[in-house]
């Protein structure tokens, strides 16, 4: 007989972490028959049966690794893999605020919004007020196309992150259905993310395929690195184009196959050519060019025009989570990445014209 079994229950680490829970069950060669959605409510502690309901209808609820219905019989020995928006800590409550919101997109179910660089998406230690989410929380209750008290979604629209101080585009769940099809799309990496990044040096070949696992620094846990081998953390890919070369510095295009926590960065660290002024990941030092004070001066000022990653969030794209249409989304360089660049094209342009005119 075929006991019932809890697989695996984790919550997943990745670029999303914290955002998704994850659930795979076996059933017991005994089981009568029963509907999914009455069986999972037994299985998952304090889950209503509509959130159930919709993660079914959202294609986030499959047995045997096929989406179902509803209504869908159970038997003995099939596989249940869940997957889920994690509810918040308990405890933790969101107070709206006020904030301006750049929307590039809103309709009933899904707005998407350009966040500028230094919000901090999710409050946590340090951040309790003044972040995204109080953003949207507010936002969400006083917008012209508000959104039914009982359809909200527990944690305020969030389904992917992007770092306090990386620019661009993110995509907002509006109702408790658009946050489980939008989790679903981005756990089985099926959008669409481009970004733009100012990195040190030219990066040899100019394109390319980094891979290489991210986990946890074991000896500075603040910091994620890559794990050749593979021994440990997750797997991890992106690809790169670089689209301008100057030599000092290069403007690159990323396009994440995975989502692991500071991917970007950490790849390009990896492989020599850390993002500009990325502290962090090393980026915030002279990795390339002369030692004289004149060029020291002149990176100086480069790093307070760009006080930041110079990471941008430049493409969005996903299946809309109701009509199905694909959405396609981008935006332009920011200013302090666009001036950044701009003054790097004068150095270089300047440099030669001197050592044409020796």
């Amino acid at each position: 007989m075929i006991e019932e079994q809890d697989i695996e229950q984790d919550n997943e680490q990745d670029g999303e972490e914290g955002l998704y829970e994850h659930h795979r069950f076996l059933t017991p060669g005994g089981l009568k028959p029963v509907r999914i959605d009455k069986y999972v409510q037994t299985k998952l502690e304090g889950i209503s049966r509509n959130k159930i309901q919709n993660g079914i209808r959202a294609g986030a609820v499959k047995v045997d690794g096929e989406s179902i219905k509803p209504n869908f019989v159970l038997k003995p020995g099939q596989t249940i893999t869940i997957l889920l928006p994690k509810p918040p800590e308990l405890g933790q409550s969101i107070v709206p605020e006020e904030i301006p919101l750049d929307i590039r997109y809103e309709d009933n179910d899904v707005m998407v919004i350009h966040k500028p660089a230094g919000l901090v998406v999710h409050p946590g230690v340090g951040n309790y007020s003044g972040t995204l989410v109080n953003a949207l929380a507010w936002h969400l209750q006083h917008s012209t196309m508000p959104v039914l008290p009982g359809n909200l979604p527990d944690r305020p629209g969030l389904v992917h992150r992007i770092d306090k101080d990386t620019s661009g585009l993110m995509v907002i769940a509006k109702n408790d259905y658009a946050m489980t099809h939008l989790a679903r799309q981005f756990f089985d990496h099926t959008t669409i993310r481009e970004y733009n990044a100012i990195v040190w040096g030219a990066p040899d070949p100019p394109e390319g395929i980094i891979e290489g696992h991210l986990g946890r620094d074991p000896r500075f846990r603040q910091l994620m690195t890559v794990f050749v081998e593979g021994e440990s953390g997750k797997e991890a890919t992106t690809h790169y184009e670089t689209l301008e070369d100057l030599y000092y510095v290069s403007l690159v295009k990323c396009v994440l196959e995975t989502g692991r926590t500071h991917q970007i960065r950490v790849h390009m660290k990896h492989i020599g050519h850390p993002v500009f002024n990325d502290a962090r990941y090393g980026g915030d030092r002279i990795l390339k060019g002369t030692v004289f004070t004149k060029y020291k001066q002149f990176v100086d000022n480069c790093f307070a025009m760009c006080p930041r990653q110079a990471l941008h969030a430049r493409t969005l794209g996903f299946e809309h989570p109701v009509t199905g249409e694909q959405m396609y989304f981008d935006s332009d360089l920011p200013d302090d990445m666009q001036n950044l660049m701009n003054k790097w094209r004068d150095y270089v342009a300047h440099r030669k014209e001197t050592i044409e005119g020796q």
